[in-house]
């Protein structure tokens, strides 16, 4: 009976990792022409590129939530906020308004669920404020965060960064600089989380 049930797992077991060997560049991932470097060496870097207003990033939210929090110290998360209009750029600031503030626990899903259920608009400095504030910021500390340096020099970097890994829709993901990953090429947000973790395996090789 034992050899029979381990000969049904191993069965069930094989298309699995038939499907993470028939992961095929050009097909459900696309490799950059040219890597980009980071400052990270000690571990795989991972980013996503996403947007607030995005309907599809906030339904992938939860899910992408559980997966970084599986990660080990191998891999170094950093979502990125996309800007594909005048519209988005509140946006992106609020994320690194909350970034340099070291408050994005509170603010990430709560922005997400303001937009998306709440159905509030915040294209303004001063809607910005008073989201932050429902959410324990001074107008000062805002204000310092809003207009720094840090801030502008983030937004250009971002900018280059989707740029660079040629991002056109949301929700994205790059591996290490050299992989591009989307729902599109993967066939599903799941299959991006996976593929992302067959790449990840990759550069761990």
């Amino acid at each position: 009976m034992l050899k029979k049930i381990g000969a049904i797992i191993a069965l069930v077991s094989l298309p699995l990792f038939a499907l993470a060997a028939d992961y095929q560049a050009g097909i459900h991932y696309v490799v950059l022409d040219e890597p980009i470097s980071s400052s990270r060496t000690d571990a795989v870097v991972v980013n996503e590129f996403f947007g607030y207003t995005c309907p599809h990033c906030n339904n992938f939210e939860p899910q992408l939530h559980k997966w970084a929090g599986e990660q080990t110290d191998g891999v170094t998360f950093m979502p990125i906020p996309v800007i594909f209009g005048r519209s988005w750029e509140p946006y992106a600031k609020a994320y690194f308004v909350a970034l340099n503030l070291g408050v994005l626990e509170q603010t990430h899903q709560a922005m997400y669920d303001a937009v998306h259920i709440d159905e509030r608009r915040m294209t303004n400095r001063q809607a910005l404020a008073s989201f932050f504030a429902e959410h324990g910021v001074s107008k000062a500390d805002f204000d310092s965060a809003y207009d720094s340096f840090d801030l502008q020099n983030k937004l250009r970097q971002a900018n280059r960064l989707a740029a660079q890994a040629q991002i056109t829709g949301v929700p994205s993901m790059l591996v290490n600089g050299k992989y591009m990953v989307n729902a599109t090429l993967a066939g599903s947000k799941e299959g991006m989380l996976a593929v992302v973790d067959y790449l990840v395996e990759l550069e761990n090789q």
